[in-house]
């Protein structure tokens, strides 16, 4: 048994709560996890008393799926109308847990061209079906197994850890400001104006929680490392993670890392941005 943990929900207001769990294990064999929930039982006196392994085992045995069933997903082959799609708990085993890239201006270049003043580019971190953001891209990781009312694919990639390189570069004979943020834009399929949306003001769901690191060289050329806890809600067009003021000809590169935190909501992306002269 690896956890025993409650989950407190009646001196909540309102009364609902969850709890995360993000694990990383290794094995030279096949490997068989549950997740096991049981009704809290009480003493004489009124205290929760915490299930036994015993208790876990015979739970494990002859226990059922939770009920009542969360609605099940929408089949993703884009029959249903765009406003009716329904992703679906995840619940099942995803193919891969790692992406890393060094992010380039062509697949043969070594270098990523900073935008133009007052421009900006982003790079898709969690793009999903009718999320794509224009991009013919949905990045979601695939099932190979799951429960047959759950979700097709593993939307948000809990857990995959990302490690990006963007070797930035300043072609021009002036120095330039530039930015590196993740947002969570406003999700859509074919972007509605050119560019990606947000919201003013911001609506109160969370759609990110969770711990990102930047690591670059600062401006007198020395090493940093930041470790940065971002809460962002839908639509959220993030502060910047660095700032970096690249003069002509300048080469920096800079590394961004994080794993996909637990009920976080995708899209997300990674944005350069150079500031306005």
């Amino acid at each position: 048994m690896l956890l025993n943990l409650p989950i407190p929900i009646a001196p909540l207001d309102p009364p609902i709560n969850g709890r995360s769990t993000l694990m990383r294990l290794r094995s030279d064999g096949p490997v068989y996890l549950a997740s096991l929930a049981l009704f809290a039982r009480q003493d004489a006196a009124g205290n929760e008393i915490a299930p036994t392994l015993e208790d876990w085992q015979t739970i494990l045995e002859t226990g059922n799926l939770v009920t009542p069933r969360d609605r099940p997903p929408t089949l993703l082959d884009n029959t249903a109308p765009t406003n009716q799609i329904i992703y679906g708990r995840v619940a099942g085993v995803g193919i891969g847990s790692r992406w890393q890239a060094q992010v380039t201006d062509q697949p043969t270049s070594a270098e990523l061209t900073i935008p133009d003043p007052g421009n900006a580019f982003s790079y898709g971190l969690s793009t999903l079906a009718r999320g794509r953001l224009g991009s013919d891209q949905s990045q979601t990781a695939p099932l190979r197994v799951r429960y047959p009312d759950t979700a097709y694919e593993a939307h948000g990639n809990y857990g995959i850890q990302y490690d990006l390189s963007l070797p930035l570069h300043n072609p021009t004979n002036q120095p330039r400001t530039v930015t590196i943020a993740l947002q969570t834009p406003i999700k859509e399929d074919i972007l509605s104006r050119n560019g990606l949306r947000f919201f003013e003001p911001l609506p109160p769901q969370t759609f990110f929680r969770g711990t990102v690191r930047v690591r670059y060289a600062d401006d007198q050329g020395l090493p940093q490392t930041r470790y940065v806890h971002l809460v962002q809600r839908r639509g959220q067009q993030g502060e910047p993670l660095a700032t970096l003021q690249m003069p002509a000809g300048d080469r920096r590169l800079v590394e961004f890392s994080f794993l996909y935190p637990p009920d976080s909501t995708p899209p997300q992306v990674l944005t350069v941005s150079t500031l306005e002269e």
